[in-house]
């Protein structure tokens, strides 16, 4: 199975060159714009992912066999209301990934790429994880419903497809009612916002209804600014990819107790033994840091958690 987002690539390439010409014709103060330094490192990271889901998608096409031939369920590929279905199914089980991945650590150690860039452009929607391991389980609901596996995968595919254009200044706000049901570069550029209103919010992949529904949503307020309320100070695509992973490892060798380790583990990504509110796992808000911080290269302590 060909992973169709391949296909897009020439688009997203075309497209990307298309924003950064025009910022360098008609640059605007109130707009970041591009850094080729940070260009570099998003497409690196870009192609990393590449390459790693080439074998990782061998692996996950076994596990939604296994259990479609499992499930007694079968969803027909060839009525309109199944590719509805999954549509909706796929976009709920995003909604979850993207939430877990900002509230339990160790899915964070990996998401945590994508907003290492303190710049917001096309080339942004290409920072991607080195380990895309963490999505699985969230998906697998779907092929124990009946959904064919190439159905998952095209429906996945779609998502990250339309999620690249909302990665742009360019486009200020969208038609009322488009923005009330869909993610936009507005709702979007709130989601990689580190300032203290943005954070933690508008996890939607193609809608953005579910924020509505389960209290995550925030409007586009004031400038936003982009990266990390701790920025990472690299740009060095294996620190980028792998700095937190490194981070846990290192907190839970230090814990004192399995309670420590679990929490370094599955808390949120500010857990400490002294700040048991960002609770991860086990329910609860995450601690916030104060923003404008610049962190070490290196990987962060407990007591400087990085978050997005």
């Amino acid at each position: 199975m060909v992973d169709i987002i391949i296909y897009a690539v020439p688009a997203f390439i075309l497209l990307l060159v298309v924003e950064a010409v025009s910022f360098r014709v008609a640059q605007r103060e109130d707009m970041k714009g591009y850094d080729l330094r940070d260009t570099r490192t998003s497409l690196s990271m870009g192609i990393g992912n590449v390459v790693i889901n080439t074998g990782w998608k061998v692996v996950v096409l076994a596990i939604y066999v296994g259990l479609y031939e499992l499930t007694p369920l079968r969803v027909p590929d060839n009525v309109w209301w199944a590719w509805v279905a999954i549509f909706l199914l796929d976009d709920f089980a995003y909604y979850w990934f993207h939430r877990i991945s900002h509230e339990v650590r160790v899915f964070w150690a990996s998401h945590v790429v994508h907003h290492s860039s303190r710049f917001f452009n096309l080339s942004t929607a290409l920072r991607q994880t080195w380990t895309p391991m963490t999505y699985l389980p969230f998906w697998l609901p779907i092929a124990l419903l009946g959904f064919q596996p190439w159905m998952i995968f095209t429906m996945q595919a779609i998502s990250l497809m339309y999620q690249f254009w909302i990665h742009t200044e360019r486009i200020h706000k969208l038609p009322r009612w488009f923005e009330f049901v869909f993610n936009t570069p507005s709702h979007h550029r709130v989601h990689h916002g580190a300032d203290d209103i943005y954070l933690d919010r508008n996890y939607g992949g193609i809608l953005i209804i579910w924020d509505r529904m389960f209290g995550t949503f925030q409007g586009e307020e004031k400038k936003v600014t982009y990266g990390l309320t701790k920025n990472i100070g690299t740009f060095s695509p294996p620190q980028v990819a792998f700095h937190e992973w490194v981070a846990v490892w290192r907190d839970v060798r230090a814990a004192k107790s399995w309670r420590e380790r679990f929490g370094y583990a599955f808390g949120g990504p500010g857990w400490s033994p002294d700040r048991p509110d960002d609770r991860g796992l086990l329910g609860g808000h995450q601690a916030v840091a104060s923003p404008g911080e610049a962190a070490p290269i290196e990987a962060t302590p407990a007591d400087a958690r990085i978050r997005a």
